[in-house]
């Protein structure tokens, strides 16, 4: 089941968040964040009316996306960047299709033109997952970050609204 993120959600959304910096380069970060910062990430993005919501299976997120402002500058006002992720235990079950899936719908509905996915160039299963809705390559940027002793590329994804 899709729906609105809440309070309840983010132990949840945190364990998520940092099982991705730590693990992944899904998230260019090294350090684990806090409740406080996931408490103020979340309350930032009600203040701002942007979505978070949760896949939730036997009563228990499993999985979130959001998406945000691409970039601060009012004349991108219309531009969205998404982000969506799986707890590790639930992956390769078709929750991340379904959250992208509602948060396509719901960035439609807000009014916005472009839907934008920032992905570590070596995650190919992210790109091809991305492909499948009909997002495309926009732009590449080499050694836009250094994770785990190593240069990482960054590509965008993007798909008209």
């Amino acid at each position: 089941m899709i729906r609105n993120a809440e309070h309840r959600d983010l132990p949840i959304i945190l364990e998520i968040m940092n099982e991705a910096i730590q693990n992944t380069t899904a998230i260019y970060d090294y350090k684990s964040r806090s409740m406080e910062f996931v408490g103020a990430w979340f309350a930032n993005k009600q203040a701002d009316n942007l979505p978070i919501i949760v896949y939730e299976l036997e009563g228990k997120a499993v999985g979130y996306g959001t998406f945000g402002v691409f970039r601060a500058w009012e004349a991108y006002k219309f531009s969205v960047e998404h982000s969506i992720y799986v707890h590790v235990d639930h992956q390769g079950k078709g929750i991340g299709k379904t959250l992208l899936t509602a948060l396509i719908e719901a960035a439609k509905k807000g009014g916005y033109h472009t839907m934008i996915g920032g992905i570590d160039a070596a995650n190919q299963k992210s790109c091809e997952f991305h492909a499948k809705f009909g997002f495309v390559e926009a732009g590449r940027i080499k050694d836009a970050g250094y994770k785990f002793d190593r240069w990482l590329d960054l590509v965008f994804m993007q798909l008209m609204l």
